[in-house]
């Protein structure tokens, strides 16, 4: 295997926030303008289609008022675990690693150049080293004063063997029973969805989600967000044998990227709702006589 120490540029720290909300900050456009770049920067986002093969395009300018434009293709995204993106003139790969680490999470930032050379020039040139531990820095900072953990749990052991609490909560004629009358739903990395909520009689709000992670008869998890508001939260739904039993451990994470100023989104009212989808509705669904 090629050593490529002399044409990489590597960065690990750890940041005091868990890699559902670092992802966040990683993944939305919203909140990654506002801390990329080293200090003094700015950096405005032009378009980030975040999937694999789409492109990233931004500006960054700097104190000076001199912009640099940037282009990029994501390659790989594993969700909460890795990014990988092409980027262009000069040319790179960037890898970020993101590992559990405590409460905490352990970011791996490696940029591997195509030639020693390259990377001894941006180094001179645009101070990159300095650059790239300015950013991670920046990064923290705005974890710490822009991101609130906001994480709902809810835990719940049925009656029923896993295969069927599995099958009730992938299978779209089940899920209509119990949950939201979703017009189609696959259990398939890649798949979006989308389904009306709200309260009878209120505004309903039309969710748009995409399937991220499926792990099958153990783990599910979806991107869960609001057409026309900002921010992305995370629903993953995990299974577990209890004898003849299953538990079933519902996290919703990423509620304080949503504005804190629509009543609607108050962390409550996810509360109070999937106490009542998962400990009345599913329950009465799963193990009904």
């Amino acid at each position: 295997m090629e050593n490529t120490d002399n044409r990489e540029l590597k960065l690990i720290r750890t940041v005091k926030a868990s890699v559902s909300l670092v992802w966040q900050a990683w993944t939305e456009p919203g909140h990654i303008a506002k801390w990329w770049g080293p200090n003094g920067h700015t950096t405005t986002i032009h378009k980030m289609d975040f999937r694999e093969d789409g492109e990233w395009q931004l500006t960054i300018q700097d104190p000076n008022g001199q912009n640099y434009p940037n282009r990029s293709i994501f390659r790989e995204i594993i969700p909460f675990k890795k990014i990988v993106f092409e980027h262009f003139n000069p040319h790179f790969i960037t890898t970020v690693l993101f590992e559990p680490e405590g409460k905490g999470t352990q970011i791996e930032w490696s940029t591997l150049f195509d030639t020693s050379e390259m990377l001894e020039t941006v180094i001179k040139v645009f101070n990159a080293k300095e650059g790239q531990q300015q950013n991670l820095e920046r990064l923290e900072k705005y974890l710490e004063q822009n991101m609130e953990e906001r994480i709902i749990t809810v835990e719940r052991i049925f009656n029923a063997n896993r295969q069927s609490v599995w099958r009730a909560i992938t299978q779209k004629d089940m899920m209509k029973q119990w949950y939201f009358d979703l017009k189609e739903f696959k259990a398939v990395v890649g798949f979006k969805f989308e389904f009306q909520g709200g309260e009878p009689g209120g505004k309903q709000w039309k969710h748009l989600c995409e399937v991220t992670e499926v792990i099958p008869e153990s783990k599910l998890t979806y991107s869960w967000k609001y057409e026309g508001y900002s921010g992305i939260s995370y629903v993953t739904f995990e299974l577990l044998d209890e004898g003849e039993n299953t538990k079933l451990k519902l996290t919703h994470s990423g509620i304080g990227t949503f504005p804190a100023d629509i009543p609607e989104l108050a962390i409550q009212n996810f509360e109070q709702g999937w106490d009542q989808i998962i400990n009345v509705s599913l329950k009465e669904f799963l193990e009904k006589k």
